[in-house]
């Protein structure tokens, strides 16, 4: 198997985008030689506990409404060519996401992440859900077949804090400035929401030539 390491936030809607357009290809190609592995990265590292309001927060992003509306009409283009519904009014507020990267690591540990990371961007693209209350993640591990009530422990403590804060560093330092950022076997880095046939083709190319079958 091939180490795909993808570095996302469950808030940034390219990601969600980009992990859709992934899946159609693994789906086309069910042989694929992935093991998949998610890590943290901030949108918005300084966001302060309880988020701010959505729309305050996009206009001051990008300086304004009306770019925040011609924004986010390209990305719900691509979202929709992609497959995805993505019910943008229901979303109220934009969260600090610390937690929701620790929910992802501790899924890690036994095996869930996809899962927890797959209803993290249903949850709050799709649901408006508030993906910082605890509660929220709560139901999500529980969905994912996790202890809710260990869960709602470590929430509520410290738990891997500062490792998450080091790893999404980390990442900044090794020159990520944004995501998705997808690696591919820790050496080939795919920048950005790629389209499913950029994915085929990076499966066949791992795949090697196709074995010559004639018996001589």
């Amino acid at each position: 198997m091939i180490k795909l390491d993808i570095l996302s936030d469950p808030i940034c809607p390219w990601c969600f985008i980009g992990k859709a357009r992934l899946d159609q290809a693994l789906i086309n190609h069910p042989d694929h030689p992935f093991t998949i592995e998610w890590h943290p990265f901030q949108l918005n590292p300084t966001m302060p506990a309880g988020g701010m309001d959505r729309r305050e927060y996009l206009e001051t992003k990008f300086g304004g409404r009306a770019n925040a509306l011609k924004v986010y009409g390209a990305i719900a283009e691509a979202a929709e060519e992609s497959g995805l519904e993505i019910d943008f009014a229901a979303i109220e507020r934009t969260p600090n996401t610390l937690d929701a990267h620790r929910l992802i690591h501790w899924a890690g540990i036994e095996g869930r992440q996809t899962a927890v990371v797959t209803a993290l961007f249903k949850a709050y693209f799709q649901e408006g859900k508030d993906i910082e209350d605890p509660a929220t993640l709560r139901a999500i591990a529980e969905g994912a077949e996790m202890d809710g009530d260990m869960i709602a422990r470590l929430l509520a403590s410290d738990a891997d804090r500062a490792d998450i804060i080091a790893r999404d560093s980390h990442a900044r330092q090794r020159g990520v400035n944004s995501v998705p950022t997808f690696i591919v076997a820790n050496t080939h880095v795919v920048p950005g929401a790629q389209p499913p046939e950029l994915w085929e083709q990076v499966i066949a190319e791992l795949a090697g030539p196709p074995q010559d079958a004639t018996v001589n």
